[in-house]
């Protein structure tokens, strides 16, 4: 896998706990957006700046194969931090939706084809919608694709 070096978990606990059960279970736990009943895949990167190993729980956006991972912060002003690994090492990232983390590439999208995976995102997830409404920047949206 390319994604080697030492894990720094994240500092909001709840982010720690699900991702820690998640690994834990083989993805049979922590699954889900906390109480909502709407799941969730664990995302793998490589800090920009500290160059350690990050891993964060997103919601699963999943069509024919491909994930797309919203960048929206509960539609904060300014990108997750995320976003930035993404930018900088789009090639170092993994996704863990069921027991096993698979690498993908992944890929910033625009235009029509951003429009076609942020439709299935708030199909997803309709907070993203609102998310949408309370920033100015448009939200990013990745897609990632398994590598072979």
């Amino acid at each position: 896998m390319s994604l080697n070096g030492q894990y720094e978990p994240s500092p909001s606990d709840w982010v720690r706990d699900q991702v820690e059960l998640y690994e834990r279970t083989g993805g049979a736990e922590g699954n889900t957006l906390r109480d909502t009943g709407l799941p969730v895949v664990i995302v793998t990167t490589r800090g920009n700046k500290s160059g350690m190993i990050r891993k964060t729980p997103l919601m699963r956006v999943e069509h024919d194969g491909a994930y797309a991972l919203v960048a929206s912060q509960g539609g904060a002003p300014k990108n997750p931090v995320w976003y930035y690994n993404l930018i900088a090492e789009p090639e170092s990232v993994m996704i863990q939706d069921g027991p096993e983390p698979f690498e993908v590439s992944v890929r910033e999208v625009e235009g029509d084809e951003r429009a076609g995976w942020w439709d299935r995102a708030v199909a997803a997830f309709p907070p993203y919608a609102q998310y949408q409404l309370k920033t100015e920047r448009i939200i990013p949206v990745f897609v990632a694709t398994k590598r072979s």
